[in-house]
């Protein structure tokens, strides 16, 4: 296969990793881990190893993080462990609803209720604790897409020789 043919896939599946960062369509990083290592094995690209685990080692620990940096700030807006269980559970269980963002509403949902269960009578800290969750989530997918954008802009660097 032509170099420039799997340049410009490597460039379009990294380009739609950073899409998936934020798009729960697409399996965000999975995608962009793909185009970089197609990138280094699939040309006669330069690229160090030291990069390929980087980027695998901050993929893992995105996905890591996806789950559990929104029940930590649950936690931090005055959240219980039901509501941080509830996130987790609802992330999981939302991401088979057949609605757009339903890993999304999962996760919320299940935070809400875990805090209902534990405390039904304050409906706050339940809001307070959903606030949480969202900041986290937040902060997650920042973080997923600014490790996307690495990638995308390291093997671009490569392909011009900078780095």
């Amino acid at each position: 296969m032509d170099t420039a043919l799997i340049d410009i896939l490597c460039l379009i599946l990294l380009f739609l990793g950073i899409l998936g960062t934020f798009l729960p369509v697409l399996p965000g990083l999975l995608l962009s881990i793909c185009g970089l290592l197609i990138y280094k094995f699939g040309t006669d690209a330069d690229l160090s190893m030291i990069y390929i685990w980087a980027f695998v080692v901050l993929t893992i620990a995105s996905v890591i993080l996806n789950y559990v940096i929104p029940a930590k700030t649950n936690q931090r807006y005055g959240g219980t462990r039901w509501g941080s269980i509830g996130s987790v559970i609802g992330t999981i269980g939302g991401i088979f609803l057949p609605i757009p963002l339903g890993f999304l509403v999962g996760m919320f949902a299940g935070v809400f209720i875990g805090e209902l269960l534990h405390d039904s009578k304050d409906m706050n800290k339940a809001l307070r604790s959903t606030k949480g969750a969202f900041i986290g989530f937040i902060y997650g997918t920042g973080f997923s897409f600014v490790v996307g954008v690495a990638m995308f802009l390291v093997v671009v660097l490569d392909m011009l020789a900078i780095i």
